[in-house]
């Protein structure tokens, strides 16, 4: 009396499972970093704050952005005279940032009017 052993083959189980891994982690990572890629600087205390900012993001080889649109050099000044001052001011520089060019930054927008700029950091 022959028995016939019944088996699942977990081969082609752990490739689906490895494909679908791949493309979860893919997609997080896009998800999560935004659509300007910035190599932010770490600190080990940041803030935390529930409103909607506005984020100006200055990348590695100088190029502005307001909410991850671009903005020529002298465009920055019309499009935040529109908005109210009250609002937060996040600047996200990346770690390579000539620092001049990152206090003249931050000086145009406190001359504005804005008194709430904070620099976004990855915390430790």
């Amino acid at each position: 009396m022959e028995r016939e052993i019944a088996q699942i083959n977990v081969i082609p189980l752990v490739d689906v499972m490895l494909v679908l891994l791949v493309i979860v982690l893919t997609t997080a990572t896009f998800i999560t970093t935004g659509t300007v890629p910035v190599d932010l600087t770490k600190a080990k205390e940041a803030g935390d704050r529930q409103d909607v900012p506005l984020v100006i993001t200055l990348t590695g080889e100088g190029r502005l952005y307001l909410n991850d649109r671009p903005v020529a050099a002298e465009g920055l000044e019309p499009l935040l005279s529109s908005q109210p001052r009250e609002s937060l001011v996040v600047v996200r520089a990346d770690r390579v940032t000539v620092l001049e060019r990152f206090v003249r930054l931050v000086d145009e927008v406190r001359s504005l009017g804005f008194n709430q700029v904070s620099l976004e950091v990855i915390r430790l």
